[in-house]
C-alpha cells in the first residue's frame, strides 16, 4: 500500500507535521500511515482559503461548474483506486466502495448545472425587490468514518458551486480516501479553493471556533454535533448539521410480509449499518411478527460476511474498534432482554466483524430500542394499535427518518404524514435524489443538504429594496 500520502493546502501537496495510523478494519492491523496536520498547517489552510475565495467567488456559476466538471472527470479517471481506497480503510464490501465513488462523481457532474438565481419579491411600477445569494467564504467540511467521500463530496459540490473555499477534515480512521481527493483536485482547482486536513480529532475545535471560517458543515454523532454547535457560538458562523438518528420502520397491517423484508433488511445492514439514515428500529402489528422475523433472519443467515476486498462479501466490517465494542455491548443487552433470531454470535478473525442480527421481544425503554446503534442489529417491536405504535416511533430524541410499509400507498402517505422526522419513505429507504433536499429534525440536526435549499445553506440571503419611481 502507498505512503506517499499529503495534505493539500495553498495548492501544494505537502507532508504533515506528523503521521496517523490508518487500521484495516478488516484485519485490525495498521496499512497505511497518514499526514496529520498541526494547528500552524490549519492556521495556513484558513489563510490560504481567505485569499482565494475572493476570485473564486468572482468566477460565477458557468466558470465554476466547468471546474467542478472537470474535478468529476478527474475522480472518474481515478475510480478504482478511490473504490479500493475506501474498501480498504472503511471496510465496505469493494462493490458498494465502488456505489460510494459513482455517487460522489454523480455529486460534482449535478451540482456543476445548479445555480441559485435571484428571486423577485415585489415588483411594481414603484419598487422592485430582489432577494439575492452571496457565497459565506470559507468552509470547513467536518466528515465521519461511514462514507468519506461521499459525504464530502455532497458538502463540497453545492458549496464550492455557490462560490465558497472549502477545508476538508476527514475522520481519523479515515483519511485516505479525502487525501486522495485532494491529490487529484490539486491539478483541477485553483490553489487554496479545496484544502485537506487529517487530523486525530484535535483540530475541529481551532476550525469551529476561528473567525476565518464562515460556516462549518458537520456531519456525525449528536453529541460533537453539538460540541461544533457551542464552538461556532462565539462567532455566530453559519452551520449545517447533520447528526444521528434512530430511523423507525413502521410496517402496517396490510403490508406483504415477503415483499418488504427484503427491503426492510437491505435498509438496515446496508454498510454494515452504518449509515446515520439506516433502518435502525422495526415496528410491525403482532401478528406479522413471526413472519417478518423468519424473513429478516433468513437473509441474515444468507449474509457472506468478510473482508470487502473480497469477491461475494455483502457484509463487511465495523470500521473500527470502539464502535465494535459498543455494538456488542448492544447484542449482548439484547441478548439479556429479548431473543435474538439470528446472529448474535462472536465472527471469527481479527477483523471488527458482527454478523447480521435480529432481535425480539425487547422492552420498549432497551438502548437497543431507544439508542443509534449504527452495526447491523435490528430490533423487531410487535404493536397492537396503530396509534401506540405512532406515538413509540416518534418518541425519541431523534428525528432523521423513517419509512412506512403498506399494499396501500395512499394510507402510507397518511401515516407518514403523522411521523416527526426530516424525510418520511413509504415502501422504499434511502433514497436521496439530488434534487431532493434532507435533514433533520429534533437533535438530528440543522439544516438541509441538497437540492436547491442544500445549496442555500452556503449562501446568504440579501434583500435588495429598490425606488423606481417618486
Amino acid at each position: 500500500m502507498r505512503m506517499d500520502y499529503q495534505l493539500l493546502i495553498g495548492g501544494t501537496l505537502v507532508p504533515g507535521a506528523s503521521t496517523l495510523e490508518v487500521v484495516n478494519p478488516a484485519t485490525g492491523r495498521v496499512f497505511a500511515q497518514a499526514p496529520r496536520a498541526d494547528d500552524a498547517q490549519a492556521e495556513q489552510a484558513i489563510a490560504a482559503a481567505r485569499h482565494a475565495f475572493p476570485a473564486w467567488a468572482a468566477l460565477g456559476y458557468a466558470e465554476r461548474g466547468a471546474f467542478l466538471e472537470r474535478l468529476a472527470a478527474a475522480i472518474e479517471a481515478r475510480a478504482e483506486d478511490f473504490a479500493r481506497i475506501l474498501t480498504l480503510e472503511q471496510g465496505k464490501p469493494l462493490d458498494q466502495a465502488r456505489g460510494e465513488v459513482a455517487a460522489s462523481i454523480s455529486a460534482f457532474a449535478y451540482y456543476a448545472q445548479q445555480q441559485l438565481e435571484p428571486r423577485v419579491l415585489r415588483e411594481t411600477a414603484k419598487e422592485r425587490i430582489v432577494e439575492q445569494r452571496y457565497p459565506l467564504g470559507v468552509v470547513a467540511a467536518i466528515t465521519p468514518w461511514n462514507y468519506p467521500l461521499l459525504l464530502l463530496a455532497v458538502k463540497m459540490a453545492p458549496a464550492l458551486v455557490t462560490g465558497n473555499v472549502l477545508i476538508a477534515k476527514p475522520a481519523p480512521s479515515t483519511p485516505l480516501a479525502t487525501l486522495l481527493l485532494g491529490e487529484v483536485a490539486a491539478s483541477v482547482l485553483p490553489a487554496g479553493v479545496f484544502q485537506t486536513l487529517t487530523d486525530a480529532n484535535d483540530l475541529g475545535a481551532l476550525l469551529s471556533r476561528h473567525p476565518g471560517v464562515a460556516h462549518v458543515s458537520f456531519t456525525g454523532s449528536t453529541p460533537t454535533g453539538k460540541k461544533v454547535l457551542a464552538s461556532a457560538a462565539d462567532t455566530l458562523k453559519r452551520f449545517t448539521l447533520e447528526l444521528g438518528g434512530n430511523d423507525a420502520a413502521l410496517v402496517l397491517g396490510d403490508a406483504d410480509i415477503a415483499k418488504v423484508a427484503p427491503h426492510i433488511y437491505a435498509g438496515a445492514t446496508t454498510n454494515s449499518g452504518q449509515v446515520c439514515l439506516a433502518i435502525k428500529r422495526v415496528y410491525a402489528p403482532r401478528g406479522k411478527v413471526d413472519a417478518l422475523c423468519d424473513a429478516l433472519a433468513e437473509l441474515a443467515r444468507a449474509a457472506v460476511i468478510g473482508d470487502g476486498m473480497e469477491q461475494g462479501t455483502t457484509i463487511g466490517p465495523i470500521q473500527n474498534r470502539t464502535q465494535f465494542e459498543k455494538v456488542q455491548a448492544y447484542i449482548a443487552e439484547a441478548r439479556a432482554q429479548g431473543t435474538i433470531v439470528a446472529g448474535g454470535a462472536p465472527v471469527p478473525g481479527d477483523g471488527f466483524f458482527i454478523a447480521p442480527t435480529i432481535v425480539r421481544d425487547l422492552p420498549d425503554d432497551a438502548r437497543l430500542v431507544r439508542e443509534e446503534q449504527f452495526g447491523p442489529v435490528l430490533p423487531v417491536q410487535a404493536y397492537d394499535d396503530l396509534d401506540a405504535a405512532i406515538a413509540q416511533v416518534n418518541a425519541s430524541e431523534y428525528g432523521l427518518a423513517a419509512s412506512v410499509w403498506t399494499s396501500d400507498a395512499e394510507r402510507g402517505l397518511a401515516v407518514a404524514s403523522r411521523i416527526e422526522c426530516g424525510t418520511v419513505w413509504v415502501n422504499r429507504h434511502l433514497d436521496l435524489p439530488w434534487d431532493v433536499p434532507f435533514g433533520g429534525a429534533k437533535q438530528s440536526g440543522i439544516g438541509r443538504q441538497q437540492g436547491i435549499e442544500g445549496m442555500e445553506d452556503f449562501t446568504q440571503p440579501r434583500i435588495v429594496n429598490v425606488a423606481l419611481a417618486e
